[in-house]
């Protein structure tokens, strides 16, 4: 990618994170707290507000950029990592498609595929094309890539919100994107780990994580629990609304991080990561996980970092070690999915 500005933009539950980036480097981050009710299922339902929102978060905080890249909704994206005989790129476009017939009800012509073709050890750059010969098997030589699929209309509803905003969309791709893109530019701090290693998204509405070999994604497993959970319990505590609550929780109000309703919270969370994760190592005998980034809202509460780290036997690590400058990033863990998208 040439050295343009580009800004990040990562559409949270609770917040909207910007991050203006210029030739791989993290100029100013910004965040604004996302009105009630205006992300529902990941799908934004006011374009006209989210592109006031953030048109205005960019001119509060003097961040300007003609070009952005989106991180798009988990909800309305698949991914997978397919095996295909090697083809040219034409017939890639072609035959991509029919690799999501499980995934996808409705018309295919309604969806926008993409890919990306995994790197194998030992490949230089550069070298990593479809029409090589990245690896083979019986039938023939055959290349391995992660596809994307998404719907057509989510990806206009984006750009036109962005152009809304005074912004054209550069790039959209699913957050898997933005990690893959840092653990790329970080293989030598990652090589100092075990060749599998996760990045522990600790989000508004749900905690994901992600396993990773090398720089190929492995699985993601999915809890359904995350910081609202902490904001209905301060809530019921301050006799407060869900939205002040998460606003103390954030600030740590009084201490509040530290409530016993809250520990018990953490625990929960702590407690159901760890059995994601010991069904990840059931499922994957040979997995060597021992190390964990983390990343999310969550990232930045230090009870809940600290209850997760006592009920796991993984070394865990900042995510702003993967991020350029992260050390001087304020609240870095927020914006890793709106900085690696620039870089994707």
């Amino acid at each position: 990618m040439a050295k343009k500005t580009i800004l990040g933009v990562d559409i949270g539950y609770d917040q909207l994170k910007l991050a203006l980036v210029s030739g791989g480097r993290v100029v100013k981050t910004a965040s604004a707290s996302m009105p009630e009710n205006l992300l529902k299922e990941g799908r934004i339902t006011s374009a006209e507000t989210m592109s006031d929102l953030i048109r205005q978060t960019m001119k509060i905080n003097h961040m300007r950029a003609g070009h952005a890249a989106i991180v798009l909704p988990n909800e309305d994206v698949y991914v997978k990592n397919v095996r295909m005989p090697q083809m040219t790129i034409e017939q890639l476009i072609y035959n991509l498609p029919f690799e999501f017939n499980d995934y996808i009800t409705g018309e295919i012509k309604d969806y926008v595929f993409d890919y990306a073709v995994l790197k194998q050890p030992g490949k230089d750059e550069g070298e990593d094309q479809p029409e090589e010969d990245l690896s083979e098997n019986d039938s023939g030589p055959t290349m391995d890539l992660m596809a994307v699929g998404a719907q057509r209309a989510l990806l206009e509803e984006n750009r036109e919100m962005l152009r809304k905003a005074g912004l054209r969309m550069h790039i959209a791709a699913p957050a898997l994107c933005s990690y893959i893109s840092l653990i790329r530019r970080n293989k030598h701090i990652l090589a100092e780990s075990a060749d599998e290693f996760g990045i522990l998204d600790l989000g508004y509405n749900s905690i994901r994580l992600y396993m990773f070999r090398d720089d190929q994604h492995m699985a993601t497993r999915v809890m359904e629990i995350g910081l609202s959970s902490l904001d209905s319990v301060l809530a019921d505590a301050y006799g407060v609304d869900m939205h002040l609550a998460h606003t103390y929780l954030m600030s740590n109000f009084e201490n509040c991080q530290e409530r016993e309703e809250c520990q018990n919270s953490y625990d929960n969370m702590a407690i159901e990561l760890m059995r994601a994760l010991n069904f990840y190592r059931f499922s994957n005998p040979d997995s060597t996980l021992s190390d964990i980034w983390l990343c999310g809202g969550g990232s930045m509460i230090r009870p809940l970092t600290d209850a997760i780290d006592d009920m796991l036997d993984m070394e865990m690590h900042p995510a702003s070690e993967l991020v350029p400058g992260g050390d001087n990033i304020p609240e870095c863990g927020s914006f890793v999915q709106a900085i690696g998208i620039t870089f994707e």
